[in-house]
């Protein structure tokens, strides 16, 4: 198998007259954790689908370990790709370790995995009982067991957390980095972008069916060029000292009021007022600085249709 996951190379998809994805190219490399996000409709799903070889490109190429998703070779390729949908849905008159064998089955993968997997998703004590009755949360952790089975060397995952509550998030996500650490790739979507924003490696923003950007978090705060927020917490009576220091540097926005000071500044000038800042520890109480989120990213790369 080639070093690389997946490639996509000016990949289109039309439906009648909708562009779906215009010439969208991106690499995702061995072992890391790959977030793909984008407003409602800009092309998300759809490239999900071609990377899992579930629908045709229109023109393009997506491919998986080497091998076109187009191409009759990629059968044996996707036995080894773990894929949790963002509804998952079985038969609700099965019991969990029912479902889990049947998908065992269908992956060609040892039943004997099933047992350990449910407890390591939580669902061990649950196994017997029918899916009928399992919360939105037990399912969704049901539908994980199943994207594990067979230890998959590629995963996707599509508003995996849906119905997870703050612990069985954590717990996710633990699981994920170890089976990261073991080798497995990860393509994930979410729209809980804080959730993800420490998380993945990488990332691709798309915008109406096009990249918008990609590369790390670091990479595109510093493409967006977007300000750092320093919050200042005053002690009572020095907001007009602090203002004055404050005012001998440049290209400043500055709201200063009786207790709290907020400033915005580029980030190369955050050392600059951090450093004026630092003189005055008579009159600063506290400094926070917030750098901009993934969802900042996300809005000013074309995110405002959302």
């Amino acid at each position: 198998m080639t070093s690389v996951p997946i490639q996509v190379t000016e990949v289109t998809k039309r439906f009648g007259d909708v562009q779906a994805l215009d010439g969208v190219s991106l690499t995702v490399q061995k072992g890391e954790m790959f977030g793909l996000i984008g407003h409602n409709g800009a092309g998300k799903s759809t490239l999900f689908k071609l990377m899992l070889g579930l629908a045709p490109v229109s023109g393009g190429e997506v491919c998986v370990h080497g091998v076109s998703t187009g191409g009759k070779a990629f059968r044996d390729v996707r036995r080894r790709i773990g894929y949790l949908p963002e509804n998952f849905v079985t038969y609700d008159n099965l019991t969990g370790l029912e479902v889990l064998r049947l998908f065992a089955d269908l992956k060609r993968v040892p039943r004997c995995e099933c047992d350990a997997l449910l407890e390591r998703v939580g669902l061990g004590a649950a196994s017997g009982r029918r899916v009928r009755g399992y919360s939105k949360g037990m399912r969704q952790r049901l539908g994980f067991a199943q994207v594990l089975l067979g230890n998959p060397d590629l995963i996707f995952l599509d508003e995996p957390t849906n119905g997870l509550d703050a612990e069985g998030i954590h717990e996710f996500y633990r699981i994920l980095r170890d089976v990261q650490e073991q080798g497995a790739t990860i393509v994930i979507t979410s729209h809980i972008l804080a959730e993800i924003q420490e998380r993945v490696d990488r990332l691709v923003i798309l915008s109406s069916g096009k990249v918008a950007a990609q590369g790390t978090i670091a990479q595109l705060r510093a493409q967006m060029v977007l300000p750092s927020i320093i919050e200042v917490n005053l002690h009572p009576g020095y907001h007009q000292e602090v203002h004055g220091a404050l005012s001998r540097a440049e290209g400043l926005q500055m709201r200063i009021g009786e207790d709290v000071a907020h400033i915005s500044c580029a980030q190369s000038e955050k050392v600059a007022v951090l450093q004026i800042l630092s003189t005055m520890a008579h009159a600063v109480r506290d400094i926070s600085i917030r750098e901009p989120s993934l969802e900042d990213l996300f809005l000013g790369y074309g995110g405002q249709h959302a």
